[in-house]
């Protein structure tokens, strides 16, 4: 354990012992590394020494590279010349990647503040972890490369082209690694269109929007927000006609990181309009990581569709469908993408995408979950999400807790708990005097209940004999939504 001063062979042969005795190894609380690694140890940016572990600043965690590693280091070592023999190494690591397994289970359990659908089981796709699926190029030319799997992307985008009313002989589109290529695909989609363009996101936008724009060197304009999340069309209108000679692209979201917030898409499309950008002079962009595959379902929720003069749209596979790896979903305009590719003769393919080699297992993944639940099956989970994301939210208020949660989102938003410790423990994702909880396919009315239970009891010690005050959130989320002493 952390702290032992045990040798590595004394705590590998104890492991060993352990294993071979009872042949499954007991599981114990913590990871117990054969080797520690010690962290950085860093100075401020004046110089001056914070200690080890100072992670800390008015209450809230200083991220400082090197400090905020909470799990032990897992040194790689070589093996030893007798291995082969012994066996030693590999009950070893069985040990490890056994409470490793645990480890999971426990972190799972508590998982409520980042948008990851962990209800799913995958059990029949194991037989496919023997071969390395590569799904590199164009997913609409097939390479040299033979071990792919080409047949299920298609499937996969064909079906969201379809959801977003997009012909499949005029969309484009490929499995992305994640949410953040959609967006870096999207815009820069955007951009070899309108090379001259300006990009347009509100604030609240995801950082990967900023993040291409410094990679793609483009000149960008924040604009600002209204209190729920969503982007001011007023300021957005002003910013445009301080722009009215370049083109426009515009990043919009359906459903903003922090607070869940749905972009109008139609209003942005009507200023635009009428701020005189006609169809040819701009580029829309839907961020929909998480609730663009949720939106659909909602009734009265405005509509994504390529029918609407936008270029692409984008989501996570890993969010609300619940793939077990990262991976995400693009779809653009088939007549954009050629601004964009280029023929590779080693791949005898074009280079459309971001990456060059990508998860072919991803694609198989999503295929499987779509024919297992269509779209009558995520309909339940979006309805099922909803409901309790208002239960969440009911709850909150009724134990005088600030708390907002917007129509359209499953994203709830409340005052950030005042301990560090219990942030962690429920993993919750927090921003300035604010943290969330999103409730995704896998969060049981159970599971809500043991939070807001945990929470509630935790407030009566941070605020216990008046000598402290819950925080007045109302400028993050509305006074409407706050329950300190001045709004209550």
């Amino acid at each position: 354990m952390v702290g032992s001063v045990e040798t590595v062979s004394d705590v590998v042969n104890g492991i060993v012992k352990e294993y071979m005795a009872e042949n499954v190894e007991p599981l114990p609380e913590e990871l117990n590394p054969k080797k520690i690694k010690v962290p950085l140890h860093l100075k401020n940016e004046d110089g001056a020494d914070n200690g080890e572990n100072s992670t800390l600043v008015s209450g809230k965690r200083e991220i400082v590279l090197g400090r905020n590693v909470h799990t032990s280091c897992l040194e790689v070592t070589e093996p030893d010349a007798d291995d082969e023999v012994t066996g030693d190494r590999e009950a070893c690591m069985a040990s490890i990647l056994a409470r490793y397994r645990k480890s999971l289970i426990e972190r799972t359990r508590h998982h409520l503040g980042y948008p990851y659908n962990l209800d799913f089981d995958y059990g029949a796709l194991a037989q496919l972890q023997h071969f390395s699926i590569n799904n590199l190029g164009d997913p609409f030319i097939e390479s040299n490369y033979g071990v792919h799997s080409r047949q299920f992307e298609v499937g996969v985008l064909d079906w969201f082209a379809r959801l977003w009313e997009l012909e499949r002989n005029e969309y484009w589109g490929y499995i992305t690694n994640c949410g953040t290529e959609g967006n870096l695909h999207g815009i820069l989609v955007g951009r070899e269109v309108f090379p001259d363009g300006i990009l347009y996101a509100s604030k609240e936008s995801h950082y990967s929007v900023f993040k291409a724009a410094r990679m793609y060197r483009m000149d960008c304009v924040m604009v600002n927000t209204l209190v729920s999340g969503e982007i001011d069309c007023t300021d957005f209108r002003a910013k445009l006609l301080q722009n009215k000679d370049k083109p426009a692209i515009i990043n919009v979201n359906i459903g903003t990181t922090v607070k869940g917030a749905v972009d109008d898409l139609d209003l942005v499309i009507k200023i635009l309009e009428d701020t005189g950008f006609n169809h040819d002079r701009f580029y829309i962009h839907c961020d929909g990581a998480l609730f663009g595959l949720m939106m659909p379902f909602v009734k009265r929720a405005p509509k994504v569709s390529f029918k609407k003069p936008i270029g692409s749209v984008s989501v996570s596979g890993h969010k609300f469908v619940g793939c077990p790896m990262p991976c995400g979903v693009q779809i653009t305009r088939l007549d954009h993408i050629n601004a964009l590719s280029r023929n590779v003769e080693y791949l005898a393919s074009r280079d459309a995408t971001i990456m060059g080699s990508r998860n072919g297992h991803a694609p198989i993944f999503l295929w499987y979950t779509l024919n297992r639940k269509g779209y009558r099956g995520f309909q339940k989970e979006v309805q099922k999400c909803l409901r309790n994301a208002h239960y969440l939210k009911d709850c909150l208020r009724s134990e005088g807790i600030s708390a907002m949660l917007n129509e359209l989102s499953s994203t709830v938003v409340f005052e950030r708990p005042q301990d560090e410790e219990f942030v962690r423990r429920w993993q919750l994702a927090c921003q300035g005097n604010i943290a969330h909880a999103v409730v995704m396919p896998n969060i049981t009315i159970e599971k809500l209940d043991d939070f807001v239970k945990e929470l509630t009891a935790k407030r009566s010690t941070w605020f216990k004999d008046g000598k402290a005050q819950a925080p007045c959130i109302a400028d993050e989320i509305g006074a409407e939504n706050c329950a300190c002493a001045r709004h209550n």
